[in-house]
């Protein structure tokens, strides 16, 4: 792989900073071992708030990249876990996603209402608002760009699941208003510091993530959320072990480490002081380039459910699995949708031998379980004990 970075002007330099990596494709040439010639542009576009590190600016940390653009194309694949020490990027990295967020469907509504509530539970199941759009043609949903719904670490269950709305009390009504999870439907949602969550936190989050929907129960009133998100959590290991069960729900893994080369973390430097400085200037900088890979993120998010996987192919993947002595079927899912999305990102219809070797150190990382391991051992053990004994005495 190819960790060379071109180099920066001194930050007091007018010259701007050039960019290491200018568009999906590309991270997915150098990720595969490929290189295409260097193209700068220097066209100028909008900035929009707020005013987040450009993503195409991060310095080496290719894997990381990757494991949050596949997150980005295939929802399906788990979302990613990053995993490594203070002061690596990991959170500068999610937000930097900002900008190359792809679009989709959401709610116009303060509650969340969708044109399916109504098919499912008629018009009573939308507020007033929403019934009466309906009833005059309106739509109650606009495309919009898939947002970062970040959780605080300091967040309440409340604030989390959602509570009685004081909007509505006002009016002496009872209603529920939407909590972090209902809001990040078909949306990212960002967790920093996930092993240090309460413990009802991360219940509320589990049951959220595995049914797609959530249920909240306020004296008589009762609501069902939609929470069909990508999970992307960031944590730093020496504070503590993250439980088992939200370790689960992550499909891809990514241990981030600091940089090594001495020559990335100068251009790490500049690039911060630049953006510092200037941090208008330095997103104008990347704009042409963040578009692109906006645009290719949107298109192979539009071809993924044509992307094929030949019999051949699949059980080599969970060949794979199995000998790594992994039991969750959720990993041969996870392998499968990660080079699904890698073949849609490379601009190809069906997945090869070659993707999967790619994607699977993030997919199959961290899930094997010593515990396990010796259980099974153990009880294995027990049920041969029990069949010789039965079959002495009877």
């Amino acid at each position: 792989m190819d960790t060379s970075v071109s180099p920066l002007p001194e930050v007091n330099s007018t010259e701007e900073p050039q960019p290491a990596v200018r568009s999906l494709r590309e991270l997915i040439d150098i990720v595969s071992g490929r290189s295409i010639q260097d193209q700068i542009s220097t066209g100028e576009a909008g900035i929009a708030e707020p005013l987040p590190f450009p993503f195409l600016a991060l310095v080496g940390q290719s894997e990381m990249k990757l494991a949050l653009l596949l997150a980005l194309i295939n929802p399906a694949l788990g979302g990613v876990l990053l995993l490594g020490p203070r002061g690596t990027g990991k959170t500068t990295a999610v937000r930097s996603l900002l900008d190359l967020l792809p679009d989709v469907v959401h709610s116009r509504c303060y509650y969340g209402c969708l044109p399916e509530d109504i098919e499912m539970g008629g018009i009573d199941a939308v507020c007033p608002d929403c019934a009466r759009r309906y009833a005059e043609g309106q739509p109650l949903t606009t495309v919009d760009r898939v947002r970062l719904v970040e959780l605080p670490l300091n967040a309440k269950l409340e604030d989390v699941v959602g509570g009685l709305d004081e909007r509505a009390l006002v009016h002496e009504q009872v209603r529920l208003r939407r909590g972090i999870l209902s809001h990040a439907d078909r949306n990212i949602l960002y967790v920093d510091e996930v092993n240090l969550l309460a413990n009802e936190i991360v219940d509320a989050i589990l049951d959220a993530a595995a049914q797609g929907t959530y249920t909240v129960r306020r004296g008589p009133v009762t609501s069902t959320y939609n929470s069909r998100f990508v999970l992307i959590g960031s944590m730093n290991p020496e504070e503590g072990r993250l439980r088992p069960q939200i370790m689960d729900r992550f499909g891809l893994r990514v241990i981030v480490r600091g940089l090594s080369d001495p020559a990335e973390r100068m251009e790490v430097f500049r690039r911060v002081q630049a953006y510092k400085i200037n941090p208008r200037g330095s997103i104008v900088h990347y704009q042409a380039e963040t578009q692109t890979a906006r645009d290719e993120i949107q298109a192979a998010r539009q071809a993924l459910p044509h992307i094929t996987i030949r019999d051949q192919v699949a059980r080599a993947g969970i060949s794979l699995v199995q000998a790594l002595k992994i039991d969750s079927l959720r990993s041969d899912i996870t392998l499968l949708e990660a080079a699904r999305a890698y073949t849609a990102a490379d601009g190809r219809s069906s997945v090869e031998i070659e993707d999967l070797r790619i994607v699977a150190p993030m997919a199959l990382r961290l899930r094997c379980s010593t515990f396990m391991r010796d259980f099974t051992k153990n009880q294995a053990a027990e049920e041969d004990l029990i069949a010789e004994i039965l079959e002495r005495l009877l």
